[in-house]
């Protein structure tokens, strides 16, 4: 059985975005086994149509076609579209196509996500100085559907993004379709009042949206001057992006990962969480099992720190006593109830100002 790759692209009208993605399926080959044959082709657009690569793989002997969408999520076409040409095609010729899954949220597109931004920051940084991540906001811009789950998935991306790299603030924005579109998203950030903004649209090809978001980026920083604006460079063909790709036709026969797994950080290396991989899985709440209102010192009506509600500060007093007590201060605290004997990865934006640490400023 000859086993051939079908890489099903969207197309564009900009010959960029066309020859870019024919790049990215030429780079593919080398990460598949040697006698697998890989093709492409379009849903519009541009030529060669899917059907174009799926007879040219069955010109090659092909009798298994692993099918794959070149997209970053799931909306109409990678659910309807790709599989009605698939599905047509197999049933006329009497071959198995097997269809896989979009890129997605996966640790390696987020690793690559995350060069785009440093690289513009790092470059930004050298032509203007420094400006810290709390001073930051970031903007991720994703192509933007009319299905929520896709749009759900930029903002996931944003979020590892966010939490990965420890920005001040971020938004989310999309350069279509739904809401907020880049320029009023932009001109929203403005009013946040960060030092520097960085712009990073979540697309793997350039074309005419991503001139479209450069275009209002820079509309918008020359009414808001006041901010320093980064374009970052979208994902191209970055090596995470070409790995992740290998790996949505290889799991077609092979082993995939339960969904809740794929992003685990106990078992991947995700970006900002890359010491937790294979940490020892330890329950924490054996402390408190069976505690509660009644155990000594628990009652919220006994503590002093805060006025009408609980703020969350006595647990940053806590926090701080267990700091103490592991930098070598043996002095027994009355509330440092979380000395045991196994530890957790420290959080990495402990120090984050809008984190738990903001509940210092509101104290009274």
């Amino acid at each position: 059985m000859t086993t051939g790759v079908m890489i099903c692209g969207h197309g564009s009208r900009s010959q960029s975005g066309v020859d870019e993605f024919a790049t990215l399926a030429q780079q593919l080959p080398p990460l598949l086994p040697p006698d697998w044959k890989v093709d492409y082709g379009y849903l519009e657009f541009a030529n060669p149509v899917i059907r174009d690569g799926l007879d040219r793989l069955r010109d090659g002997g092909c009798t298994r076609i692993l099918a794959v969408p070149g997209m970053l999520f799931a909306a109409m076409h990678a659910k309807n579209d790709i599989p009605t040409v698939l599905n047509t095609y197999a049933a006329e010729h009497g071959v198995e196509v097997l269809y896989g899954r979009e890129l997605g949220v996966d640790p390696k597109m987020i690793a690559a996500a995350a060069a785009r931004i440093e690289a513009a920051e790092a470059q930004a940084n050298a032509a203007h100085g420094a400006v810290a991540r709390h001073d930051t906001c970031l903007v991720v811009i994703g192509r933007g559907a009319s299905d929520p789950d896709a749009n759900g998935n930029v903002a996931k991306v944003a979020r590892m993004l966010h939490e990965g790299l420890g920005f001040g603030w971020c938004e989310v924005g999309f350069s279509g379709v739904t809401f907020p579109l880049v320029e009023p998203c932009l001109t929203h950030v403005a009013r946040l009042g960060y030092a520097r903004v960085i712009v990073f649209p979540y697309f793997l090809f350039s074309g005419i949206l991503i001139d479209r978001i450069y275009g209002f980026t820079r509309q918008v920083a020359a009414r808001h001057p006041e901010a320093q604006w980064v374009e970052a460079g979208y994902l191209g063909d970055h090596p995470g992006v070409l790995a992740t790709f290998a790996e949505r036709v290889t799991e077609l026969v092979g082993e995939v990962p339960p969904p809740n797994c794929a992003m685990c950080k106990y078992r991947t290396q995700v970006l900002g969480f890359e010491a937790e991989v294979g940490a020892v899985q330890e329950s924490h709440h054996h402390h408190v099992e069976g505690q509660g209102a009644q155990a000594p010192g628990s009652n919220v009506a006994d503590c002093a720190l805060c006025d009408d509600f609980c703020t969350g500060l006595c647990r940053l007093e806590t926090q701080d006593a267990h700091d103490h007590h592991h930098h070598g201060d043996h002095a027994h605290h009355h509330h440092d109830h979380h000395h045991h004997d196994h530890h957790h990865a420290p959080y990495p934006h402990a120090d984050h100002p809008h984190g738990p640490e903001s509940a210092r400023k509101t104290s009274k």
